[in-house]
């Protein structure tokens, strides 16, 4: 419970919690992942149809 006192209003809540569909909205973070995902790819289609 908030500690107040009479005639006091409560404090505003701070910055609400940003989740995932936040941190996925960021740009570097989005080049990494499709870096990655890119690299991992041509490795799996170079397993498939070259060796």
């Amino acid at each position: 419970m908030v500690d107040t006192f009479w005639g006091e209003a409560p404090a505003p809540p701070a910055e609400e919690p940003r989740g995932c569909l936040f941190a996925l909205s960021q740009p570097p973070l989005m080049i990494f992942l499709t870096v990655v995902g890119s690299l991992l790819l041509m490795a799996a289609l170079h397993d498939l149809f070259l060796l």
